[in-house]
């Protein structure tokens, strides 16, 4: 392994972004599977004690253990004008029990004296003495240089006064931080080394994203020579986000030849990514680079005949490295070649020139000419294949179905679906009410089955997608299309449904989804392969 050290904020600069709010619980379990991912460093939180919920998070981890990772807790230097001793946030950091303390100051000369409102020489007081009591308390310190390399360029010798200043007092390391996002590679390296020649303490780099630079901006101060790097899984933080560990950690490993993970652990990546984006209640990193879903999707057709051919022709790396897999997407841009590829992948004996496969071919134009996407509804397809060949029975017949939607004078709306549908010659009439139309339907549905299929209770509709397929002076006649999300536990599963009348093609989703979650449950081999 290298030296190289990975820092995650997640737990605190992750929790700063738009639309992001972690709960107790959320942070610890998130703390776990980082642990488990081989951080090094995992900063959890404020030492504010105002923060509650950080607060409560410490006093969490106080009964828990991690293996691997040392807990951070974050921390403003001293105030100006006032002792170690009455700050109110120094003294809760080092009663929290964490065993690294990160002091953030400000090493830019505008902040020192327009935000701050103090003199240079005072705040170079402030982060000698911060510096000095965390040591004095057995911790290790750590500098976050806030605004180092705006500082840089604007003052220089200021900002590297602000380094030597934490040497002096002790720091185990300072990380160099570009937090307005702004600065080009070439800039982080050349302040690397301007760091590097003032101080001899070891070097970090934390990048925000606002020029689409986090990335790469981490890596160059790392062929710089910082050996510490921090940023957050999935690119999460203030305004646009913070360095993407999800990308740092493959590159740094794979690009840059730096060991930070063994082979097993970065064979996590994928999963730790997506379990993150569900903890926090966030889109899944689909197209993202190495831990997207579509980072390894082949659809052009150039592109899948050459892959099938050799898969280095339009991969960079294997993506079983990452945990990801590869996906040839079914459409009519991708080819005979990615089809029929497809259709033998589902292991149902068809050969490639036979006369099923070509049926399936032709069904697939066909549909696809109505409307049907089917390079993101994978689940359908499979359906679609199954039936085209009389490889599948479906789990139940539906009889029919209404859906009401009434509104009171109060502006109460109410909406309730009733389904009638036979499982294996046995009747079932039920009705229930949903948020809207689909949400009845779904309901109702489910409400039917389940006592004939209880694996149902741990399918859930997680996302619920409608675009127009037709032009647009077709109006309120157009044809839609409806992708509907279904997920149970860790695996997911897209389905899609096309009609004029939008609760129609809902429906075609919907059973879609039902249909292919039962399969899997159902069949024990395909349920253990799972899907994504």
């Amino acid at each position: 392994m290298s030296d190289l050290l990975l820092y995650d904020t997640t737990l605190r600069d992750g929790a700063q972004t738009e639309g992001i709010s972690f709960s107790v619980d959320d942070k610890v379990k998130i703390a776990h599977r980082l642990d488990g991912l081989g951080i090094h460093y995992i900063e959890g939180g404020f030492s504010d004690p105002g923060n509650r919920t950080d607060m409560a998070f410490f006093a969490r981890m106080r009964e828990e253990s991690l293996k691997h990772a040392r807990l951070v807790a974050f921390a403003m230097t001293r105030r100006a004008a006032k002792t170690v001793e009455e700050d109110p946030g120094m003294q809760n950091l080092v009663e929290l029990g964490v065993p690294v303390a990160a002091v953030v100051a400000k090493a830019w000369d505008l902040h020192v004296e327009a935000v701050l409102r103090t003199d240079l020489d005072e705040n170079l007081k402030m982060i000698r003495d911060s510096i000095r009591y965390v040591k004095e308390h057995g911790l290790e310190a750590g500098l976050d240089a806030e605004h180092f390399f705006d500082g840089f360029r604007q003052n220089p010798e200021y900002a590297l006064a602000c380094l030597e200043a934490a040497t002096a007092a002790g720091v185990d390391w300072i990380c160099l931080c570009d937090t307005n996002g702004g600065t080009l590679p070439g800039q982080i390296q050349e302040g690397v080394r301007a760091a590097q020649g003032a101080v001899k303490s070891p070097l970090g780099i934390h990048s925000h994203n606002d020029s689409e630079l986090a990335v790469a901006n981490t890596l160059a101060a790392v062929e710089a020579g910082a050996t510490m790097v921090q940023g957050t899984i999935n690119g999460y933080g203030e305004r646009c986000g913070t360095a993407n560990l999800s990308a740092v950690i493959p590159n740094l490993q794979l690009k840059l030849d730096r060991k930070v993970l063994t082979e097993e652990q970065l064979a996590q990546l994928y999963e730790t990514a997506h379990y993150v984006a569900s903890i926090a209640n966030m889109p899944p990193p689909e197209r993202d680079a190495f831990v997207g879903r579509s980072a390894f999707a082949h659809k052009g057709g150039m592109h899948v005949d050459a892959m099938l051919k050799h898969p280095r022709t339009y991969e960079h790396i294997l993506p079983e490295t990452v945990g990801n897999e590869r996906r040839y997407l079914v459409s009519d841009q991708a080819g005979r070649g990615a089809l029929v590829f497809k259709i033998q992948s589902l292991e149902l004996g068809l050969e490639k020139d036979s006369p099923q496969a070509r049926e399936i071919m032709a069904r697939l134009k066909e549909m696809e000419h109505a409307g049907y996407q089917f390079d993101g509804a994978e689940a359908s397809f499979e359906l679609m294949v199954r039936k085209s060949v009389g490889m599948y029975q479906p789990r139940f017949q539906l009889e029919g179905f209404r859906v009401t939607v009434e509104k009171d004078r109060e502006g109460e709306i109410r909406t309730e679906a009733t389904i009638k549908l036979a499982v294996d010659g046995e009747k079932e009439h039920t009705a229930a009410e949903g948020d809207g139309p689909v949400h009845a339907l779904d309901n109702a549905l489910r409400k039917a089955l389940e006592r004939f299929y209880p694996q149902l209770a741990e399918i859930r509709l997680t996302d619920f997608k409608v675009s127009v397929v037709d032009a647009p002076e077709q109006a309120t006649a157009a044809r839609v299309r409806v992708m509907v999300e279904s997920r149970s536990g860790a695996h997911s599963w897209t389905t899609v449904g096309v009609h004029t009348n939008i609760i129609e093609a809902s429906w075609q989703a919907l059973v879609d989804g039902v249909e292919w979650g039962l399969l899997q449950g159902l069949d024990d081999a395909k349920n253990a392969k799972g899907t994504r």
